[in-house]
């Protein structure tokens, strides 16, 4: 028997994307677990599903799933009366589910003409548990890592020395230890008292800007990390939508995002030999 206390079903689900628009995008995996009072088991399903559009490289780097993998699977629309009654009247579980996998979930009912109501379900975030109960701040980084209380809490130079004191207890609790990312890719021993490791290892390589409105992609190429165009290159865009360009120079971006569209729009036309 489960170990949930529960009044009706539960249903944990997990899903594969396109990309990570959820208006947008499209599911190509799904896998759901329900958990029924009073029944020991639970009951799976999982299905690979075809999406009907382009699957970003970014996303397939990431889950391994390719255009030819779903090429001959049924399509959401298809599968869609399925999906629904085997979650039923359930409740909804997942890790960041109420920010990616049920927005995206409801989407691809609603094109199906499904409606898929929570107002009446719990959704249950199990990585919102994670975070509130295990708190990143730094009051909570200076008592796991030094354990010392942080006294004057946001007082500028009492902030300052407990970030001093974290980062000497990070590199005394990591000295040694390798990294395993969530692919389970192994970095070996990535804490070391060096900046420039250090440096590397704390920052996102893919963004280009500290706003994070742009990135690299899978092929180096500075796309847009937001909007309309997300994923999409920034130098040809922008040559050819001049009054995108201009929308982004007028509106409230960084100037560090303004100059760098305006070189890749200036590298851009170097390409054409204007």
């Amino acid at each position: 028997m489960h170990k949930f206390n529960l009044k009706k079903p539960i249903v944990f689900f997990d899903i594969e994307s396109t990309g990570l628009n959820v208006i947008r995008d499209r599911i190509i995996q799904i896998a759901l677990i329900k958990f029924s009072p009073n029944i020991a088991d639970p009951e799976e399903m999982e299905m690979l599903i075809n999406p009907g559009i382009p699957i970003s490289e970014e996303s397939i780097s990431i889950h391994g799933i390719t255009p030819a993998d779903v090429a001959n699977k049924p399509t959401f629309q298809q599968v869609a009366s399925k999906i629904q009654n085997f979650i039923g009247d359930a409740d909804l579980a997942g890790y960041n589910s109420n920010r990616f996998d049920i927005p995206i979930l409801m989407e691809e009912f609603a094109r199906a003409g499904v409606d898929l109501d929570i107002s009446t379900r719990s959704t249950i975030d199990v990585q919102r548990i994670f975070y509130k109960m295990e708190p990143r701040t730094l009051k909570a980084a200076l008592k796991f890592y030094c354990d010392k209380e942080l006294e004057d809490a946001h007082d500028a130079m009492a902030d300052v020395k407990a970030t001093v004191d974290v980062l000497i207890g990070q590199l005394e609790r990591y000295d040694g230890v390798d990294f395993i990312d969530s692919d389970g890719n192994v970095v070996e021993k990535p804490i070391k008292n060096n900046i420039k490791v250090l440096n590397e290892f704390s920052n996102d390589t893919n963004v280009v800007d500290v706003t994070q409105r742009l990135k690299y992609d899978s092929n180096n190429k500075i796309v847009f990390n937001f909007g309309k165009y997300i994923g999409q290159e920034v130098g040809p865009l922008l040559y050819n939508d001049r009054q995108y360009l201009n929308w982004i120079l007028e509106k409230e971006f960084s100037h560090q995002v303004k100059k760098i569209v305006q070189n890749e729009v200036k590298n851009y036309a170097k390409t054409l030999n204007l």
